[in-house]
């Protein structure tokens, strides 16, 4: 009992070998793989997609939110906006009165603008006043109010795959201005005026149908020929047409009132 006592106790100890330590930058590398070949994919299908859907995705880097989906729904216009059509026009016109809301530089002219949905489609008039509302007094100038409104107009109604019509109106009175100039002249300059700083601001070259000039041929106010309100230039939102009546369309029959003035 004693030796067993006096003999030494032996540990032993095992060494435990881990296998080396890589780290987890294989893992970044394959995730990055993976990121570029879904990539790869992703445009191969768009390549094979229908141009609708190109279209979509596209709007959807530009507006993640979707709100340039919704009509008029931005100061910056429709975005890839729904063709306007007769079941849809009052809410063109309900998107554009928001717009008109949230555009402060347009609250002493509101009262001045109406909307009206006919059947030509959505006529948006900017009617004149006595001291003048839209437009420089007798010229064909737009006024600092006319410029904002009729920018706001463009952002709102260029990117619609609808066709715009611009109309100017005067009054009886004779117009007192140079030579042979007078109220035709006045009606179909103010028309192309605004025709063109709306297309400057956001309407196509090809999306402007017709600029008409009217002079005093369609009163507004018939009882009071002289009457302020019978001078506006309406801005007139085309129903969107089929490709086969479009063609019908190119040539209009002429009229014994209107003057249509080339862009």
């Amino acid at each position: 009992m004693a030796d067993l006592d006096s003999q030494p106790i032996i540990i032993v100890r095992k060494n435990k070998h881990h296998a080396a330590h890589h780290g987890g930058a294989w893992k970044v590398a394959y995730a990055d793989f993976v990121t570029a070949m879904m990539a790869l994919f992703i445009v191969l299908w768009l390549l094979s997609s229908s141009q609708k859907v190109q279209k979509a995705v596209g709007g959807y880097f530009t507006d993640p939110s979707g709100k340039g989906k919704q009509v008029g729904s931005t100061m910056a216009g429709a975005g890839e906006a729904v063709s306007v059509s007769e079941d849809n026009m009052d809410m063109l016109k309900e998107m554009i009165s928001e717009a008109l809301k949230k555009a402060p530089q347009l609250d002493s002219i509101r009262d001045q603008i109406e909307m009206t949905v006919t059947g030509e489609g959505l006529r948006i008039e900017l009617i004149e006043t006595e001291r003048g509302m839209f437009f420089e007094s007798g010229n064909a100038q737009p006024s600092g109010p006319g410029i904002a409104l009729l920018e706001l107009l463009a952002r709102q109604l260029g990117a619609l795959p609808n066709t715009i019509v611009v109309e100017g109106h005067t009054d009886s009175r004779p117009y007192l201005g140079r030579g042979n100039y007078g109220n035709w002249e006045l009606s179909a300059d103010r028309a192309n005026s605004a025709r063109r700083l709306m297309q400057e601001q956001g309407l196509r070259e090809d999306q402007v149908r017709q600029v008409r000039g009217f002079a005093d041929q369609r009163l507004r106010n018939e009882e009071t020929p002289e009457a302020a309100n019978n001078r506006r230039v309406s801005v007139i939102v085309q129903y969107l047409r089929q490709p086969d009546t479009l063609e019908s369309q190119d040539e209009p029959e002429p009229s014994p009132v209107q003057l249509e003035v080339t862009p």
